[in-house]
C-alpha cells in the first residue's frame, strides 16, 4: 500500500495526471478488504490492485473517464452476476470505491501532507464520508486526514474542517484498529510503523528480513561479518550494523516499538544478543533454537542478573508451531507470530510454543 503512495506523490512531483482510487467499504465476502488503493494512468496502465477482475476493470473504465471531467465520484459494485460471474465472485458482497482524479496544476496539498506523515512514521487516519447525512456535513467523497490526537492535518473536498461527529466516531490511532465504517464515514488507518531488529545475517535472518519488509516492518540487521550483513543480502533494510554483537546492541535505540528476533549462528552470539535485549523495553523479544539449547541460556542468565519476569517475556522457542523444517517454513512461522503480536498484542495460544520457563518452579 505505501508502494502505491510513494509512487503517487512521484507521479505529482512530475506532474502527470492519475486517477486515485480506495476501497473504502466492504460488506460480506469480497476479493479485497477496504484500505486497498489503486492508481489509474490515461493510457490505461495501473499501479495496485482492488482486487482484480471485473469490478477492478469497470473502477478503471470510470476512472480514465474522470480524469477527463476532473469530478471525485464514489462507486458502488454488488458482487452479483453483474461483477461476479467471470470472476467467480458471485457472493453477495458489495464494494464502495472512491475515485479521485488528479492532474495536474490543481491543489495537492493533501497528498503532500500525507507523504510527509508516511515517511516521518507518523500514524494518522484518512476519513471520507461516503453518507453526508449520516456524518451530519460535506459531501460524499470529502477527505481528511487526521493524526493521533485527533486533529485534522489536511482536508480535500467540499469543506475544510470535519464534521463533528467524524471525531466522535475515530478510533485511537495507537490500539491499531483495522478499516471501519461508522457515522456515514470510511476510516482508512495508516498505522505506525514497527521495527524489526534482526540479530543474526544468516538464511533465516534473510528470509525473515524480506517477509517482514513486505508487512510493513522496517528492518534492521546486526551481524558481526560484513559478508553476511550487506545491501545485496538485505536490500530492503532501512539498517545494516556490522560489529562485534555485544559493542553494536550496547546502547543501541530500543523502543516499545522495537521487534527483536535472535537468530544468530552460535549459541554463544545468541546469549549475548539475549543479555542486551531481554530488559529492554522492546515489544517483543524472539530467540530461535532447541529447548534445551533456550534452557541452558536461560540458565546462564540468570545466574548473570538477568530477571526470571524479562525471561518469560521471551518468545522461545521463536515462532509459531506449524511444523516447520525449511528455512522459509521457519521465517513465515516467525513472521506470522511478529504479525499476531503486532496486530492483536499477543499471539494465539492454539500456535504458540511455550517459554521454558513458564511451567519451571
Amino acid at each position: 500500500m505505501q508502494d502505491v503512495l510513494r509512487q503517487l506523490q512521484e507521479d505529482i512531483l512530475n506532474r502527470r495526471p492519475v486517477a486515485y482510487t480506495a476501497l473504502v467499504e466492504t460488506r460480506g465476502s469480497t476479493p479485497q478488504k477496504a484500505g486497498a488503493r489503486m492508481l489509474v494512468y490515461p493510457d490505461g496502465s495501473q499501479a495496485g490492485t482492488l482486487g482484480g477482475g471485473c469490478v477492478e476493470a469497470e473502477v478503471k473504465r470510470r476512472a480514465l473517464r474522470l480524469l477527463d471531467e476532473g469530478n471525485v465520484e464514489l462507486l458502488t459494485f454488488q458482487l452479483d452476476d453483474n461483477y461476479g460471474w467471470d470472476d467467480g465472485l458471485i457472493c453477495g458482497g458489495r464494494m464502495k470505491m472512491l475515485v479521485d482524479p488528479i492532474r495536474p496544476d490543481e491543489d495537492v496539498d493533501y497528498f503532500r501532507i500525507l507523504d510527509e506523515s508516511l515517511v516521518a512514521g507518523t500514524p494518522c487516519t484518512e476519513a471520507v464520508i461516503i453518507n453526508s447525512e449520516s456524518a451530519g456535513g460535506g459531501c460524499e467523497g470529502d477527505r481528511f486526514l487526521v493524526d493521533a490526537d485527533g486533529h485534522c492535518l489536511a482536508s480535500r473536498g467540499s469543506v475544510t474542517s470535519p464534521p463533528a461527529g467524524l471525531i466522535e466516531h475515530l478510533k485511537p490511532i495507537l490500539e491499531r484498529p483495522r478499516a471501519y465504517v461508522a457515522g456515514g464515514v470510511s476510516f482508512l488507518p495508516f498505522l505506525q510503523r514497527c521495527r524489526l531488529l534482526i540479530v543474526g545475517g544468516g538464511h533465516v535472518g534473510q528470509r525473515v528480513a524480506e517477509m517482514a519488509a513486505d508487512v510493513d516492518f522496517d528492518v534492521w540487521v546486526v551481524d558481526d561479518r560484513e559478508e553476511y550483513c550487506n545491501l545485496d543480502r538485505f536490500p530492503r533494510a532501512k539498517r545494516l550494523i556490522v560489529g562485534d554483537i555485544d559493542t553494536a546492541l550496547s546502547g543501541l535505540e530500543i523502543d516499545s516499538r522495537t521487534f527483536c528476533v535472535i537468530v544468530t549462528r552460535g549459541h554463544n552470539h545468541d546469549e549475548e544478543a539475549l543479555y542486551h535485549l531481554a530488559e529492554t523495553s522492546a515489544s517483543y523479544v524472539g530467540m530461535i533454537g532447541s529447548r534445551r539449547k533456550i534452557k541452558l541460556i536461560f540458565d546462564d542468565l540468570l545466574a548473570e542478573g538477568i530477571s526470571r519476569e524479562a525471561l518469560q517475556r521471551v518468545h522461545a522457542p521463536l515462532g509459531f508451531d506449524i511444523g516447520s523444517q525449511t528455512v522459509p517454513e521457519i521465517a513465515i512461522s516467525i513472521v506470522a507470530e511478529l504479525i499476531a503480536h503486532r496486530n492483536l498484542g499477543e499471539s494465539p495460544s492454539k500456535f504458540r510454543t511455550n517459554n521454558v520457563l513458564e511451567n519451571a518452579e
